[in-house]
C-alpha cells in the first residue's frame, strides 16, 4: 500500500502543479467557455432571448444542431473542437461581411475566433504533456 499511497500523493501534487500554470489556467477558461457559450446559444436558437438570429446568419450556417454539437467537440476532444469553433467563427464573420452594416460585429467576432485557435493550440500542448506522463 505504501507504493500506492506515494503515487496518490504525486498525482495530486501534480494536479495542484497543473492548476497553478498560468497556461493551463488559459486552456481550461478558454474550454470552459467555448463548451458553454455554444450550448447557450444553440438553446437561445429557439427562444431568440440573446439575440434574433435570422438577422445575423445566413441559412446555411443556421443548422440547429450545430451549436450544441460544437459545444460538445470542445469538451470531448479540445484540440479538434477549438478548430471547430474557428472555422464557425469564420463562417459567421464572413456572412457578416456581407451583409452592410454588421462590419463591426465581423470584428468582434474576430477575438474569440482567435481564443478558439488559442484553445485548440493549448489543448494540443497538454494533451501531449499528459500523453508523456
Amino acid at each position: 500500500m505504501g507504493g500506492e499511497e506515494a503515487g496518490s500523493r504525486r498525482t495530486q501534487a501534480s494536479q495542484r502543479a497543473a492548476l497553478a500554470d498560468p497556461g493551463y489556467q488559459a486552456f481550461l477558461i478558454l474550454r470552459t467557455g467555448f463548451v458553454v457559450a455554444p450550448m447557450l446559444f444553440g438553446l437561445d436558437k429557439f427562444a431568440n432571448l440573446l439575440v434574433d438570429r435570422p438577422t445575423y446568419l445566413a441559412p446555411w450556417i443556421n443548422a440547429a444542431w450545430a451549436l450544441p454539437v460544437v459545444g460538445l467537440a470542445v469538451a470531448l476532444a479540445p484540440r479538434f473542437g477549438g478548430w471547430l469553433v474557428a472555422g464557425w467563427l469564420a463562417g459567421i464573420i464572413v456572412n457578416l461581411l456581407t451583409i452592410p452594416g454588421h462590419y463591426d460585429i465581423a470584428l468582434r467576432d474576430f477575438a474569440p475566433l482567435l481564443g478558439a485557435v488559442a484553445l485548440a493550440r493549448l489543448a494540443q500542448r497538454y494533451h501531449a504533456k499528459r500523453q508523456s506522463h
